[in-house]
């Protein structure tokens, strides 16, 4: 079914997701690589008087950031042979030397398989002061042996966001905005604290108590703010159309091989099962689709505050759906379930 008529089905979910206070509001795209659909539903905020929700508007779009951010410059550094999948950190951050990351190798931070620590705890191990807690991080022992298994962590984007910024000479914003975002016109996209703009809307996150106001165009996860609101966990504010621009120029790979940001080979492995037989299945950083099998062929990332997007070489397609669930709730059980209808009826599954 072409992506036209899909249209009000997507729009009828989205303004669900409203209705039922799973959101205040959602923008959201379906496209190919010549075509796409788009729209917006609900408000920034359940206040009658509250700015009605744009295609355009800005997201915090939490663990998004690693696949825009992370993976992009991981793929644009192996393209470049400046980087292998079996390089070891002992060779690229002298920080592990002797320490238990030593080993730990590319391929294995990139399919959530090094054994790293789960949880944050950032502040509370290591402090405040950025070069303690980056000292801290690449000193750490490991939770689990490398290989054995898939757990997700934030670890490993932090840590490769070390790795881009050592080989680039570049603090990782500046890498993104240079060698990402500017080549693919993502000119919404950037690492915040966003300076207010005029007409730009910005849908806020989650009630701070410290603010005394729900976060607006600061990061909403807290290991970001302790570094500054740079790195590879989180960061980055972003809007449908420049995402419509990333999987596109994706898809576009496929299609005519290396193009200015992405190589071919980089996302077909990366859109690759890469962790044999270990559960749950993983590429490189995506992994399936929650309620797809191989047949399908479609991709994920999702990121805490409530952002999602996919991708299905096998079917050309890509879908967006970025909504801002946290101002409601930590919880994630009632946006998982819309964002899986979300995605069937997408890609007519």
């Amino acid at each position: 079914m072409p992506i036209a008529y899909r249209t009000e089905q997507l729009t009828a979910l989205a303004e669900a997701g409203v209705h039922e206070h799973i959101f205040p509001g959602a923008a959201w795209a379906v496209g190919t690589v010549d075509h796409g659909v788009a729209g917006a539903a609900g408000r920034l905020t359940p206040e009658p008087a509250s700015a009605a929700m744009q295609v355009d508007t800005l997201f915090d779009i939490a663990s998004l950031t690693k696949i825009v951010s992370v993976w992009s410059l991981t793929g644009w550094l192996v393209r470049r042979n400046r980087l292998r999948l079996d390089d070891r950190l002992a060779d690229l951050l002298p920080g592990t030397a002797g320490y238990a990351l030593a080993p730990i190798t590319i391929f294995q931070l990139l399919t959530h398989t090094a054994g790293l620590p789960l949880r944050a705890r950032l502040r509370a191990s290591y402090g405040e002061v950025y070069d303690d807690i980056v000292r801290g991080v690449l000193r750490e022992p490991l939770e689990g042996t490398p290989g054995q298994a898939v757990e997700y962590t934030d670890r490993a984007a932090l840590i490769l966001g070390f790795v881009i910024e050592r080989l680039l000479g570049q603090p990782l914003e500046q890498a993104l905005a240079e060698h990402v975002l500017q080549p693919l016109g993502m000119a919404a996209t950037g690492y915040g604290p966003l300076a207010p703009r005029h007409g730009q809307l910005v849908a806020p996150t989650e009630y701070c108590e410290q603010a005394g106001a729900h976060l607006a165009g600061v990061v909403h996860d807290f290991s970001a703010r302790l570094l500054g609101g740079v790195c590879g966990i989180s960061g980055l504010f972003s809007n449908v159309p420049d995402l419509q621009r990333f999987l596109r120029a994706m898809l576009a790979s496929g299609l005519h091989g290396a193009g200015q940001v992405f190589d071919a080979g980089w996302v077909r492995a990366s859109l690759t099962v890469q962790t044999g037989s270990l559960n749950p299945s993983r590429g490189l950083f995506w992994h399936p689709a929650a309620g797809t099998g191989p047949e399908d062929d479609v991709w994920c990332h999702q990121g805490f505050t409530g952002t999602a997007m996919w991708l299905s070489p096998r079917r050309g397609r890509y879908a967006v759906l970025l909504t801002n669930k946290l101002y409601y709730t930590r919880d994630s059980a009632r946006v998982n379930a819309l964002r899986g209808d979300f995605m069937r009826c997408a890609f007519g599954l």
